[in-house]
């Protein structure tokens, strides 16, 4: 039976129950979500994955409706498992989730994702989102209006490259820069972007919508 599209797809009590696939590097946080989402009568199965390499291959294996991916999956960013699900699966839908960072709708689209939700919000909330994105709708929450910093050319080009798990001696080989100047950009990038390292710089820029 086709997809309504049309209408509220949370509504669209006719629509099979949900394969839903948790990707989380955290045991506690992989038993937790299976627990809750096992339980809910329109989930069909509960799968789970410690890293992108096992969430392409249940993927695969499954063809799973929606993917509920940690924004960090260990040193993987969330936002490139989405873009590899959706790559190798399209019929499988993603579904962010974070307990710390933030990313912005736009970045969160432009990996293929339906959606964010913070681990935040109560359980029933999570599960709420898991289902809409499901079946076909989207969850947002509403921006926030954050300053951006201004960052030079140079900058962004080091912060794309840090993004994608980059050292700063492969950085500086890519760019023609010596390990010296870029450490020195990336103590500017953490100093601009009020953060600490690479991990913190990179959920930071996505939440500012500078990395897409």
């Amino acid at each position: 039976m086709p997809e309504q599209t049309e209408r509220d797809p949370v509504e669209a009590g006719a629509e099979p129950a949900l394969r839903v696939l948790v990707v989380d590097d955290h045991d506690v946080v992989h038993w937790g979500l299976r627990l809750m989402l096992g339980d809910q009568p329109w989930v069909e199965r509960c799968l789970a994955a410690h890293d992108g390499r096992e969430a392409l291959v249940l993927a695969r294996r499954h063809r799973p409706h929606v993917a509920l991916v940690d924004l960090f999956v260990g040193e993987e960013s969330g936002a490139q498992i989405s873009e590899a699900l959706r790559t190798e699966v399209p019929s499988t839908r993603v579904l962010l989730i974070s307990g710390a960072g933030r990313i912005s709708p736009n970045a969160a689209r432009a990996a293929g994702a339906s959606g964010f939700v913070s681990k935040d919000l109560p359980a029933e909330a999570i599960a709420d989102a898991v289902r809409r994105v499901g079946r076909g709708g989207t969850v947002f929450p509403p921006q926030e209006e954050l300053p951006v910093p201004q960052l030079t050319s140079r900058e962004r080009e080091v912060l794309e490259l840090m993004a994608r798990g980059a050292t700063n001696r492969e950085i500086a080989g890519t760019l023609y820069l010596s390990p010296h100047t870029v450490k020195e950009h990336t103590s500017s990038l953490y100093r601009k972007l009020e953060v600490r390292n690479r991990a913190e710089a990179v959920l930071r820029a996505q939440r500012l919508g500078l990395l897409v």
